[in-house]
């Protein structure tokens, strides 16, 4: 869906819809949503009046003009109420108008005004932004194979402002929300891609490809790469599959950040784990291909913050890899050793994603970096802790644990500390190397932590463990569809803009 922008009267507006708003318990709209109520001769205070429509967030009101307005209809969303409206309601808002209007085939072209910018008394800018991003995520749509000859849904948005002078602040806004809005589907076309589409070398060439389009610096190392570096654990993973693991290294460094400390990210991207030797049951696996989810959320986040330019060094490594069960594969009751010599008795191979992770933490020490975060879809026990509301996050540094929390707030990438007792170490003790890569039942998202913060060197670290939170779940809910959910991007976006 293109979005523009452009100054007038949006009763005046020509399109199929113009969209309008209400804050919940306002008798008399005033603003843009007055005029349009004074135009169709307060159709909508009439709605309001018999109580057919409040205002409540979530909720919209469609009208038909019958030609009172160059539009033949009327959408009007609710907001709730003007005392809890923010950014985050601002974005859901401006969801909910998509999704409504998506469902009507004679809909394609839709002028509206910003929500929350008059007695909402909220930021232009912010609000600008905040309907950019709320529209770009909930018009996504996944790619069909084979592709469609036409596209469905919306074509065009336009956001219709009546005071010219807003229009630069509007235009800044709307910008910036495009911008994280198309970062976030890119990352959810990567997780929703097939696996014989979508496996190691593609993502890859997939990442190298944003990066030049962006100005992101990428490096690609491959099986030999690795072997020189000693990364036994990334190549134990590997061994039995025919397709090559990678690892992608992503840097935006922009002017001024030379001498900063890399704020990094590393995602885990097994690009279809069937478990290896340790078989999973056949059951769901077919969505064993977002288990690269955690990779595609750092390729996606650093497209943000190239297209952002935020003003901070950050790096981010997606490690791609897939776990096959054939003659070579790594096995239960093997020993790998990584690359900073640190070794893991293999319990499960299908305890894989922490075993590539582990290679990874060893290797940005040679960053010296201000902090790493990584994610990955690491365990099931997370969804029982915790459902599908937030990631689970592991941290042994505070500040940063701090600084996550507050992104969290800021992004609605939800995330809740968990954990991270000595006595978790206990359950992952092996008798013949330094840890297991797997525990008890018992504690599980806990002691995965612990054997990820064994291989870290010497740096702040935060783990999320994103496993329930990498799709969503039937209809996606206001901002999404079924299927890819692009969380993380956010979330890191909004950390490096802070930390």
């Amino acid at each position: 869906m293109e979005l523009s922008l452009e100054s007038g009267n949006i009763t005046a507006f020509q399109g199929d819809c113009i969209v309008v708003n209400l804050f919940k318990g306002v008798t008399q709209p005033s603003g843009g949503t007055g005029a349009v109520d004074q135009a169709l001769n307060g159709a909508i205070s009439q709605a309001i009046a018999t109580g057919d429509f409040t205002g409540k967030a979530g909720t919209s009101l469609l009208l038909y003009t019958n030609q009172a307005i160059a539009a033949p209809r009327v959408l009007v969303v609710g907001l709730g109420s003007a005392a809890e409206f923010d950014f985050l309601a601002a974005r859901k808002a401006a969801a909910t108008t998509i999704k409504k209007l998506t469902g009507l085939k004679e809909v394609k072209r839709i002028g509206a005004i910003v929500n929350g910018t008059g007695i909402g008394g909220q930021d232009v800018t912010e609000m600008a932004r905040a309907f950019a991003l709320g529209a770009g995520l909930a018009s996504y749509q996944a790619r069909q194979y084979p592709a469609q000859d036409e596209p469905s849904g919306l074509e065009q948005c336009t956001l219709v402002e009546f005071d010219e002078s807003k229009l630069p602040a509007l235009q800044e806004g709307m910008e910036a929300g495009s911008n994280l809005a198309e970062a976030v589907c890119f990352t959810r076309d990567l997780v929703n891609d097939p696996p014989n589409i979508l496996y190691p070398a593609v993502m890859a060439q997939r990442a190298s490809d944003m990066a030049t389009g962006t100005g992101l610096g990428c490096e690609v190392l491959g099986e030999d790469q690795m072997r020189e570096l000693d990364m036994g654990m990334i190549l134990g993973v590997s061994r039995g599959s025919r397709r090559e693991a990678q690892l992608i290294i992503l840097k935006h460094e922009p002017p001024g950040a030379e001498t900063q400390e890399p704020l990094i990210f590393i995602g885990k991207g097994i690009t279809f784990d069937t478990g290896g030797i340790s078989l999973k049951p056949t059951g769901g696996m077919g969505e064993m291909k977002t288990d690269m989810a955690g990779a595609a959320a750092v390729i996606g986040a650093l497209q943000a913050i190239a297209t952002l330019k935020v003003p901070r060094k950050v790096y981010g490594l997606a490690v791609c890899v897939e776990n096959m069960p054939d003659g070579n594969a790594f096995r239960p009751g093997d020993i790998l050793t990584g690359m900073t010599g640190k070794t893991a008795e293999i319990i499960s191979t299908d305890a894989e994603g922490r075993l590539v992770l582990a290679d990874c933490l060893g290797y940005v020490k040679r960053y010296t970096p201000a902090a790493v975060v990584d994610l990955a879809t690491l365990t099931g026990a997370i969804g029982i802790a915790l459902g599908t509301q937030a990631a689970g996050l592991f941290s042994n540094d505070s500040s940063l644990q701090d600084a996550l929390v507050a992104a969290a707030d800021k992004s609605g990438d939800r995330v809740w500390p968990m954990p991270m007792y000595d006595e978790y170490m206990d359950t992952i003790k092996s008798d013949m190397a330094q840890v297991k890569n797997s525990g008890s039942r018992t504690s599980g998202v806990s002691s995965s932590a612990k054997f990820l913060e064994h291989f870290t060197e010497g740096y702040p670290w935060a783990h999320l463990d994103i496993a329930y939170m990498a799709l969503h779940g039937k209809g996606g809910g206001a901002e999404g569809t079924k299927g890819a959910s692009g969380y993380g991007v956010q979330l890191l976006t909004a950390l490096a803009q802070t930390f």
